[in-house]
C-alpha cells in the first residue's frame, strides 16, 4: 500500500511538472502574446501557479507591455524590483481604479473601477505632477481615462502612475520631513498599501491641473508607500499632442495595449 502510494504521488509530481514549470509557461504565454485576461484566470487555479505568476509571469508581461518604462523603473530599484510587486505594476498597466468621493475631491456618485485596452503613460506627464524640488524624480503617469458624468456635468478624469526608487525619492523626503500622515481610509488600488494626499500635502504644482486641463483645486491625487499614484479630476477639453514628434511617435514612454503592439519612441 505504501509503494502505491508512493508511486502515486510521484506520478502526481510528473503531471504537474510541465504546467508549473516556468520556462514551460513563458513559452505558452508568449505564444498567447501575454494576454492579461488568461494570466489572471491562470493565476486564480492554485496557490502554485499564483506563486510562479507573482515571481515570473507578471514580470514578463510588464517587460513585454512596456520595456523602456519598466527598464526606468528597474535600473536603479534593488535587484531588478519594483515596489508592491510585478502583478501590482501589471494592474497599473491595464486596469482604471475608478472614482469615490474623498476629503478634497467629492462626487455624487462612485465610478466603478475596468479593465482599459490601452493606456499611455509618459515621465513627461509624471514631471508635471511633482514639485519644484523634486524635479529630480522619475514618475511615469496615465493620460486621463474620462468617464462621462452627465450633459450638464464636465466629465471626470482618472489617472495613475508609478514612480522609480520611490524609496530613495524625493518625493517621499519631503512627505517625511513635513510629516504628512497616511489616509485613514484610503488604500492603493494596486497594491493595497497605505497612501499619501498629495493635496493634503501641498504639493501639488500647478503645472498638474494644466497638464490635466482642469483647473485650480478641482483634483486629488494620492501615492502610497510603495509609490503607486491614482488620482481624479475634473476635466475641460484636453489635448496632450506635445509628446509625440510630427509622425506620431511617442517621445518618452511607453503606449501599454492589451494586445501587446507597443509605439517606442524614435
Amino acid at each position: 500500500m505504501s509503494r502505491r502510494r508512493k508511486n502515486q504521488r510521484s506520478g502526481e509530481n510528473c503531471s504537474e511538472s510541465g504546467i508549473l514549470d516556468e520556462r514551460i509557461l513563458v513559452l505558452v504565454f508568449e505564444s498567447m502574446n501575454w494576454d492579461p485576461h488568461v494570466l489572471c484566470k491562470v493565476a486564480c487555479v492554485s496557490h502554485k501557479l499564483r506563486a510562479v505568476a507573482r515571481r515570473v509571469l507578471w514580470r514578463e508581461l510588464c517587460v513585454s507591455r512596456a520595456p523602456r518604462m519598466v527598464g526606468a523603473l528597474i535600473s536603479s530599484a534593488p535587484s531588478g524590483r519594483v515596489g508592491g510587486g510585478w502583478h501590482a505594476l501589471a494592474k497599473l498597466f491595464f486596469f482604471c481604479c475608478g472614482c469615490v468621493s474623498s476629503r478634497h475631491f467629492r462626487v455624487d456618485r462612485t465610478l466603478p473601477g475596468h479593465f482599459v485596452g490601452a493606456s499611455r503613460f509618459s515621465k513627461t506627464s509624471g514631471k508635471s505632477f511633482l514639485a519644484r524640488k523634486c524635479w529630480g524624480d522619475l514618475l511615469y503617469v496615465s493620460d486621463p481615462c474620462e468617464h462621462e458624468m452627465g450633459p450638464d456635468e464636465d466629465d471626470i478624469g482618472v489617472y495613475r502612475g508609478v514612480f522609480s526608487a520611490f524609496m530613495k525619492s524625493r518625493t517621499r523626503a519631503c512627505l517625511i520631513k513635513r510629516q504628512v500622515e497616511l489616509e485613514a481610509h484610503v488604500r492603493c488600488p494596486y497594491c493595497g498599501a497605505r497612501v499619501w494626499s498629495m493635496t493634503a500635502a501641498r504639493l501639488v504644482p500647478q503645472s498638474a491641473w494644466k497638464r490635466l486641463g482642469s483647473h485650480n483645486g478641482r483634483l486629488e491625487y494620492f501615492v502610497c508607500v510603495n509609490g503607486h499614484l491614482h488620482g481624479n479630476c475634473w476635466l475641460v477639453p484636453l489635448s496632450s499632442d506635445d509628446d509625440y514628434d510630427d509622425d506620431g511617435n511617442d517621445l518618452d514612454g511607453d503606449d501599454v495595449g492589451v494586445n501587446g503592439k507597443v509605439r517606442r519612441g524614435a
